[in-house]
């Protein structure tokens, strides 16, 4: 199920066919505006009763991939994100990273950072892991 019309179709169409997988998954689109329901080489959507049962399974299905893929992105980006060259410290694990880059805003910031400032969030003998690591 594709969340999007003819164009998000067709892009789904062209990925499966350079993965050779064309013709052996089953595609439709959904386009969220009007609820048209997109089929490969079909240029005409199929409407659904408003009403009907089988388009709320459709709705629920595109929402829930939907979700899913953001929800994903959203992590990727997050764990990119975080994932820095705070990261190599010895003794610095995700939660330190996190509240530095909260106080301190990016890595260049925590870098440019004095000791004493990096010891009031993470405590004196992580700051000094920290400041020697950048120092």
């Amino acid at each position: 199920m594709i969340d999007g019309g003819k164009g998000q179709l067709g892009a789904a169409l062209n990925s499966l066919e350079k993965l050779d997988l064309r013709g052996k998954i089953s595609v439709i689109g959904i386009a969220k505006k009007l609820e048209e329901i997109y089929f490969p080489g079909d240029p005409y959507p199929l409407y659904l009763d408003k009403n009907s049962e089988t388009l709320k399974i459709i709705q629920h299905l595109r929402n829930e991939s939907h979700r899913f893929a953001i929800t994903f992105h959203r992590q990727k980006r997050s764990k990119a994100f975080i994932s820095s060259e705070l990261d190599k410290i010895d003794g610095i694990g995700p939660k330190t990273v996190q509240k530095l880059i909260q106080r301190f805003k990016s890595v260049e910031n925590v870098k440019k950072a004095s000791l004493n400032d990096i010891s009031e969030e993470i405590g004196n003998s992580k700051a000094l892991s920290v400041w020697k690591y950048f120092n």
